[in-house]
């Protein structure tokens, strides 16, 4: 009964680990003094190379798994495919540099925004009909961004820049997300997934070699491959949770992760909220949840 909502609390967890993994990797080593020396000589990783490792391991485990279905490896809706790649790679790319900049939990919330714009682009390319409500929904979400990159507070500083560079990340996620529904009924779900690392490995090695790379050492090899493995374990417990249960019952579970991200920047990085940024985290959270459920509920009503 619960089965579906176990699989997606692990692939919330997943993604969670993720962040931290890719925070470690950054520029906040300086929190980490309390766990000894494990941390305290890891180098600074640009987003570029985090985001190459993450796609060279998801790239390898996606071709071996076409191989052996012995799918067509370059699929057939090839247009929405490139931009689902595309559009993925410079999301995650984008997002990757908000955890570098921002505190997790906010970062984390900002991400969370895709939804609404998945919904805003559907509109034009799925012809997807809005709710007036909905439009409701969607100024209390971005009323939170407003709140939390432009009110200022003594005890916690955000620079807006690095608020509207997530912003932007949710933006060209709902891209991505659009360009999935596009090919859902003419490709293969794991021909899909591969089209991101096949667009982002090539580019992401170019920028590399372009704008620097660093060369990993000890411990930082197990939080690269990390990152990658835990992908695609969080992608596939996400799948798994949809189809043991009702998207109903399953999709509001996934946003348990900002509570990982609050606990994990308090706990770990030593981060704490300000009032004026947990009000805005709240009300970010409470849009895309209602959002969430109304959709949800209009699904149910037609499909039965």
């Amino acid at each position: 009964m619960y089965k579906g909502i176990l699989y997606m609390l692990l692939s919330s967890f997943c993604f969670a680990l993720i962040n931290i993994c890719v925070k470690i990797l950054s520029n906040s080593n300086h929190a980490l003094d309390k766990f000894g020396d494990v941390f305290s000589n890891i180098q600074e990783y640009p987003p570029q190379e985090l985001v190459l490792f993450r796609s060279i391991i998801s790239l390898t485990i996606c071709i071996a798994i076409i191989r052996a279905k012995k799918i067509p490896f370059f699929g057939n809706n090839k247009k929405w495919l490139l931009i689902r790649g595309a559009a993925g790679a410079t999301a995650l790319t984008l997002f990757f540099v908000t955890l570098q900049n921002l505190p997790l939990a906010i970062a984390t919330t900002v991400q969370y925004l895709s939804p609404v714009f998945t919904i805003i682009f559907a509109i034009y390319l799925q012809k997807e009909k809005v709710f007036p409500v909905q439009w409701l929904f969607f100024l209390i979400s971005f009323s939170g961004i407003a709140i939390i990159g432009f009110v200022k507070e003594s005890d916690l500083s955000v620079n807006p820049l690095w608020v509207l560079v997530g912003l932007t990340s949710a933006v060209i996620s709902g891209i991505a997300y659009n360009a999935i529904m596009k090919c859902r009924d003419t490709d293969q779900p794991i021909t899909i997934v591969m089209y991101f690392p096949l667009v982002a490995t090539p580019v992401m090695l170019i920028l590399c070699l372009t704008l620097g790379y660093v060369i990993p050492q000890g411990i930082e090899w197990v939080l690269l491959i990390a990152i990658g493995i835990l992908t695609q374990i969080a992608q596939v417990t996400m799948t798994r949770a949809f189809h043991a249960d009702s998207a109903a019952r399953v999709s509001p579970v996934k946003y348990v992760g900002a509570i990982y991200a609050v606990a994990a920047g308090f706990f770990i990085f030593n981060e704490e909220l300000g009032l004026i940024s947990s009000i805005g985290i709240i009300l970010v959270l409470t849009g895309v949840l209602l959002n969430t459920f109304v959709k949800l509920k209009r699904q149910e009503k037609f499909s039965s």
